[in-house]
This record gives structure tokens, C-alpha cells and sequence, in this order.
């Protein structure tokens, strides 16, 4: 799956899932961590944790991807790696402490299609 086909995916899952200011921001030509960003916020605790597992479930069962790693279940941040896409998952509070759309403000936004 190419990359920006993969962040819309990715966003179409998490936009059922009622995640919200669902963004994608392309870090080709700043960081060769990933080729794109997905950032979305949740509502609360258990909607981050549904939010993460789902997104997970969602992927193996339509595309069969799994991550290559989930780390912060246990906080307010979640990061899912699909390699060319890093998923950011916040709580609203720890999204605006991070502020990764400033830190990233360089970067192109990619176009997530209004049919979300």
C-alpha cells in the first residue's frame, strides 16, 4: 500500500471511530522517520484506548497490517508505527502540550478527502 493511500485508511478508520481534527501531515523531506504524520484527538481515556485497539483491528481485518509497534497505552499519547505513517492518537490537553503541528509546521499538509 503506497503511503498516502495508507493515510487515508487510516483516517477514514479513525474518522467512524469519532476521533477528532483528524490531520495528516507529510514529513518526507524533514525526517526520515516516516513519510507521513496522522494526528487525531480523543475524547477521553477509554475513547483513546477504543481509538488505538480499533485502529488496529480495523487495519489487520480490511488491509492485514499490523503496526510495527504501539507504545503509550498508558498515557495520553498514542503512537501506532505503520512504517511509512506514524499515528499520533492524544488526548486533547497532551495534543496541545506536544503541539506537533507547530513543530511540524514546515511540513505540507496532505489532503484527507471530505468523504471521511
Amino acid at each position: 500500500m503506497q503511503p498516502l493511500e495508507l493515510v487515508k485508511a487510516l483516517a477514514q478508520i479513525l474518522d467512524g471511530k469519532k476521533a477528532q481534527d483528524i490531520v495528516a501531515i507529510h514529513t518526507t523531506e524533514q525526517t526520515i522517520l516516516s513519510d507521513y504524520f496522522v494526528i487525531a484527538s480523543a475524547t477521553s481515556n477509554t475513547h483513546l484506548k477504543a481509538l488505538a485497539d480499533d485502529l488496529e483491528f480495523e487495519m489487520k481485518q480490511r488491509h492485514e497490517l499490523l503496526p510495527r509497534g504501539v507504545e503509550g497505552r498508558a498515557s495520553g499519547w498514542v503512537l501506532l508505527d505503520y512504517g511509512t505513517v506514524l499515528v499520533h492518537l492524544f488526548l486533547k490537553d497532551q495534543r496541545e502540550y506536544y503541539n506537533l503541528e507547530r513543530l511540524w509546521e514546515d511540513s505540507e499538509r496532505a489532503m484527507l478527502n471530505a468523504e471521511l
